[in-house]
């Protein structure tokens, strides 16, 4: 395997695992933005990403399903006066950590899917501070006009 294959690979994982887009790749890997851009076009790297997003998804509404019915198990056995199985508890344990996990992960899903916030102060804003906070007001055309 070539230095290139291992670029290639490297980036896939970047773009296909750690859901990073084409910027912060080729930044990373010291390349050529539309090198990255070719590769993933060429090696398909959107299925690959979707089918990894979908099957982590599908994982993680999995362990919340199984959760709430051991929960829901353990609450009906308490409610009822019965003997709650030890192992039920263990299990319910065991899986609680892994809600944080699952949360990080969702995180990273929404911030890979979110628009990026636009920074910067816009003149609505500019006109916004002066007038509210500074207490300047707003100028009108007939000001301008007369400053002429």
């Amino acid at each position: 395997m070539n230095n290139k294959d291992y670029l290639i690979n490297d980036a896939e994982h970047l773009y296909v695992y750690k859901l990073k887009n084409i910027d912060t790749i080729a930044r990373e890997l010291n390349l050529n933005r539309k090198t990255v851009m070719n590769w993933k076009e060429q090696f398909d790297w959107d299925t690959r990403r979707r089918q990894y997003t979908q099957s982590k998804t599908a994982f993680h509404e999995e362990l919340y399903e199984f959760a709430r019915k051991i929960m829901k198990d353990i609450t009906i056995d308490m409610e009822s006066g019965e003997k709650v199985d030890p192992g039920r508890f263990y299990a319910f344990c065991r899986l609680l950590p892994m809600f944080g996990k699952v949360k990080s992960y969702e995180d990273v899903i929404a911030m890979s899917k979110a628009k990026p916030v636009k920074k910067g102060l816009t003149a609505d804003v500019i006109a916004k501070i002066e007038q509210e906070i500074l207490g300047i007001p707003p100028e009108t055309e007939t000001e301008d006009e007369e400053q002429q």
